[in-house]
């Protein structure tokens, strides 16, 4: 699958779920309950455990399902063992040009982590076809909305604090797509097992995310 048709598939989508953490088994389950609720787009972040294996079975047994990047990644090594697992994209809260050169080499979507014009000026120039804006819920939809204006080829993905309550004000001021963890992926619906909830708040953020685009 070419970067163009995973940045095309996080575009149409508008979310990717953040899974931080989790066990292997309880990883791959939220994933399925988050493909079959309507959101295939998802990082495994790599401070999980085993997250190069759960990436890398998520790819296989979800294949043509499902888009898997990984998140949090620092640095090029880390970055070059989660595309070697079967990454997609690569996430990460901050700019490191090793990072993003990493992916590109090998054919993979970057999306650094940023937090100012000149942050967001520097990724793009180094390669990276998205930006993660974040923290998100800080700076607020207003601030995406200014930076838009004379950065308008831009791809912004809101990350941190984002929820359905919020969804719809981000896309509206020009989020690309928005990444959301924990207000989806809920630690305590997890320990319960209530997979449903996990799916009904996958389906309220995506329906949010269609409100915003009116």
């Amino acid at each position: 699958m070419t970067d163009h048709e995973v940045l095309k598939a996080v575009g149409e989508c508008g979310v990717i779920a953040i899974i931080r953490r989790l066990s292997p088994d309880r990883a791959e389950k939220v994933a399925e309950t988050l493909s079959s609720a309507g959101a295939p787009v998802f990082e495994v972040t790599i401070d999980s455990e085993d997250a190069a294996g759960v990436i890398r079975r998520m790819s296989r047994a979800l294949e043509g399902k499902v888009f898997v990047g990984a998140g949090t990644v620092l640095d090029a090594a880390a970055a070059r063992e989660a595309v070697a697992a079967g990454a997609q994209f690569i996430v990460a809260p901050n700019f490191n040009p090793e990072v993003v050169e990493t992916a590109l080499r090998y054919g993979k979507v970057a999306i650094p982590g940023v937090f100012t014009p000149s942050e967001i000026v520097a990724a793009v120039q180094a390669g990276a076809q998205a930006v993660k804006v974040f923290p998100a819920g800080i700076l607020g939809p207003e601030y995406i909305r200014q930076v838009k204006a004379p950065l308008p080829y831009v791809r912004m993905v809101a990350v941190g604090g984002v929820s359905a309550r919020n969804a719809a004000d981000f896309i509206r001021a020009g989020a690309f797509a928005l990444g959301v963890g924990g207000n989806l992926v809920d630690a305590k619906a997890i320990r319960e097992e209530r997979y449903d909830l996990i799916a009904a708040a996958a389906q309220e953020l995506i329906a949010a995310v269609r409100a915003g685009r009116g």
